[in-house]
């Protein structure tokens, strides 16, 4: 991202990401049917048209994800980014609350504590720049907003894991968030693609080894997993940035820092204690045709 915008803004590079990937995904979900045609001696059946609440799902998931990118894009020219980071750790926060509100999932007392250290945690990592960092109302509500679709996000692809296939998912995902993406970036963007090879190259990268390969074990994990738990298993992202950043570039780590990465360690430990809280409760003896893609 920041080798990205020194040629161009957030959204053009979110943008190139999404059509990117939608080719990716496009490629891979022909080959795959032309691998299944060639191999299978059977004749391959038609298949079985989908009810409209899974459908509906489906366009909610590429809406939702276009949405939450976004307003965090949107909220990081607003306010502090260590203010849209704070905020952003309370992603975990809406998605088991959703969870139980909507989908009546149940999580354990151990689960519960783990969330709160791990996302007291999650903001104690950035607490110095966050108490450095400009303060508005408007991009910190963003910042918010941007968690919740988020949340969304994790829980509506939950619900649909086990009816498509991963490449189903992705691809359908990232045609409807680029399809959304092209009247924002023609109106508000002056410069759409980059300009030199370096710059084609990142957005590749990022529509590759991030939305293909990133997204793509998310949503695989997702079959097992439930939503809640695998937002609070995201918040190891500090940790590991942490951990890089100490290594390769010789950043100091301060007390807060330290103490922010132990509350995120332990708590993720405490929610893994309670099994039943981090496995997925969506119909998960159910396989659809299109599950042998994946």
């Amino acid at each position: 991202m920041k080798i990205s915008l020194r040629e161009m803004s957030a959204v053009a590079t979110l943008f190139n990401r999404l059509w990117i990937a939608t080719i990716i995904f496009g490629l891979w979900s022909g080959i795959n049917q032309a691998h299944t045609q060639i191999t299978e001696d059977k004749p391959v059946l038609p298949q079985q048209p989908y009810p409209i609440k899974e459908i509906a799902f489906l366009i909610a998931v590429g809406l939702v994800h276009v949405l939450g990118r976004l307003s965090w894009t949107w909220s990081l020219t607003q306010t502090g980014a260590a203010n849209a980071n704070a905020l952003g750790s309370l992603n975990p926060l809406f998605t088991t609350l959703g969870g139980w509100l909507f989908f009546n999932q149940i999580f354990g007392r151990k689960f519960i504590i783990g969330l709160i250290l791990a996302i007291i945690g999650a903001i104690a990592v950035g607490f110095e720049d966050l108490l450095r960092s400009s303060n508005n109302i408007t991009g910190d509500a963003v910042a918010l907003i941007s968690s919740v679709f988020y949340a969304a996000n994790f829980l509506l692809i939950e619900q649909i894991r086990n009816k498509f296939s991963v490449l189903t998912i992705l691809l359908w995902r990232c045609v409807i968030a680029t399809t959304l993406m092209i009247p924002v970036v023609l109106i508000f963007e002056k410069q759409v693609f980059p300009v030199t090879l370096s710059g084609w190259l990142v957005v590749f990268a990022l529509a590759a080894i991030c939305e293909a390969l990133g997204h793509g074990l998310i949503i695989y994990s997702l079959k097992n997993f439930s939503s809640g738990f695998i937002s609070l298993l995201l918040l190891l992202n500090p940790v590991n940035v942490a951990i890089f950043a100490w290594i390769l570039f010789s950043e100091n780590l301060s007390i807060f820092n330290l103490l922010g990465l132990a509350l995120i360690l332990v708590g993720i430990y405490l929610a893994t204690s309670n099994k039943e809280s981090i496995q997925s409760r969506v119909n998960t003896h159910i396989q659809s045709p299109a599950e042998s893609e994946s």
